[in-house]
């Protein structure tokens, strides 16, 4: 009776084995949802920014106030009748430029 007993206890745990461990296995389901939960993630991420870019480049197609808006943040550029003001808190050094040279007419 124990023989019989022993017998059916490794036949259930040969049938177990790829259920639980092997090839398609709940293991390897469980490690594949994770990833896809993780690519998930990811892929949402690149949407907001592929949104964010795509308003961009939709507000610099349709007016002049993005591309304005841009070369005064990245090119320091300004109209003819503006004058640049820079603030610089206080312990900070204040950064080396040149005043723009006066144009002659």
């Amino acid at each position: 009776m124990r023989i019989l007993f022993l017998a059916l206890v490794l036949l259930v745990a040969l049938i177990q084995y790829p259920l639980w461990m092997g090839n398609g296995g709940w293991l390897s389901v469980w490690n594949l949802e994770l990833n896809v939960a993780e690519h998930r993630e990811a892929n949402e991420g690149l949407k907001a920014r592929n949104q964010a870019m795509a308003a961009e480049v939709q507000d610099l197609r349709s007016g002049t106030e993005a591309a304005e808006e841009r070369a005064r943040s990245e090119l320091g550029l300004a109209h003819q009748d503006e004058m640049f003001v820079q603030i610089v808190p206080e312990g900070q050094a204040i950064p080396a430029t040149k005043p723009p040279k006066p144009k002659k007419n």
